[in-house]
Formats: structure tokens, sequence, C-alpha cells
């Protein structure tokens, strides 16, 4: 009897700690807008120490914001289309990582000074196929605003960006076109030297 009613309070504490665990894992779980949010805020941070930070500097503090609110590995595969399938399994791999390090290096180098810019969040709408577009605007004092719409899809349990749109103008498709191109042209190792040189120059300029 006594152990039985102590069996039974263990499993209620148990039970009490799963749940707990439960509500802070639901807790942690951002929203397509936070994730989006959060990440154009890490931006400006590097943009505020852009010039004492220097090209290393951004690229070593975008690092880790970027892998985490991008879905790297899936935007890799669509960049190339078709000719994914015809990579072997390291070349895929190669090629994932030089196409991340050039996104880290792509915002590093375009995001490196501030001048009292800011985000500002317009709306977000549900896309046919489940995912979410966040509209948002990059104001610049004494120009015009960019409109950045950022289309992101759910990776297990969180919320990932896999392609931005500035002014109407799409990112993913600019890539597939370029390096689609260059890979019937001139082949996988002359793609990844391409990117590699990009990375080189921005991390010079």
């Amino acid at each position: 009897m006594y152990q039985s009613l102590i069996i039974n309070k263990i499993s209620g504490l148990f039970l009490l700690f799963l749940l707990g665990l439960t509500e802070v894992y639901a807790e942690d779980i951002l929203s397509a807008r936070e994730v989006v949010e959060n990440f154009q805020a890490e931006l400006i941070d590097v943009m505020k120490s852009g010039k004492e930070l220097g090209y290393e500097g951004r690229f070593d503090q975008l690092e880790k914001p970027v892998s985490e609110s991008h879905d790297l590995n899936m935007i890799a595969r669509v960049v190339v289309g078709r000719e994914w399938e015809n990579m072997s399994s390291d070349q895929q791999e190669k090629f994932i990582e030089v196409f991340s390090r050039f996104s880290v290096a792509a915002y590093a180098h375009n995001f490196k000074e501030y001048s009292g810019e800011s985000f500002k969040f317009e709306s977000e709408e549900e896309t046919g196929r489940g995912g979410i577009i966040v509209h948002t605007y990059l104001v610049i004092p004494d120009d015009k605003d960019v409109k950045f719409d950022y289309m992101l899809k759910k990776k297990g349990n969180s919320w990932r960006i896999i392609n931005i749109i500035a002014n109407g103008v799409s990112d993913l498709a600019l890539r597939r076109s370029e390096y689609g191109s260059i890979l019937k042209r001139d082949g996988y190792d002359v793609l990844i030297e391409k990117i590699s040189e990009k990375i080189d120059l921005y991390s010079k300029q």
C-alpha cells in the first residue's frame, strides 16, 4: 500500500515535469514573424558596429543567425535545380558548405554600415503550400524604403527562411538562373570556383 502511494506520487511528479517541459518547449518555438524580426535585429546590430568589426567580424557575428533562420540546405538544393540529382553525395555536401559560406558572406558584405536604418513589419500571409510570407520594409533615412518579403516554411518545428524577395526581385530565382547556366555550360567545379571567388571578393571590399 505504502509502496503503491510512493510510486503514484513519483509518477505524478514525473508527469508534471513532462508537462512543464512541454510548456517551456512550446514557448521556445518562434513564429515566422519572430524568426524574421530576430534575424533583422541581428543585421541592424551588425550594421551599427560594421566598421569596427570589419568583414571577418561581421561574418563571424552573422554566421549563427543566418544558419539558424535560413534553411540553407533546402535553398542550396533549389538553386541548382535538376542538376542536384546528378551530383554525388560528396559534391552535394561540398556545395552546401560553399553556398552556406557565400550566404553569410553576402550579408556581411551588404550590411556593413549604419546610417539610421530600421526594419518595419507590414503584414504576413499564408501560402497555399503551408508556408508564410512576412512582408517588411527596410526604412532608409533620406532615401526610398526597400521592400523585403521573406518566404518561410516549417523545418521540423521551426520556421526557416527559404527565399527573400527584395523590391520584387527573388534572390532564389536569380541564383537558380545563374547557377543552372554555369552548371550546364561549365560544370560543377567551375560553379564552386566562381562562388568561392565571389566570397573572396566580398572579403576584400
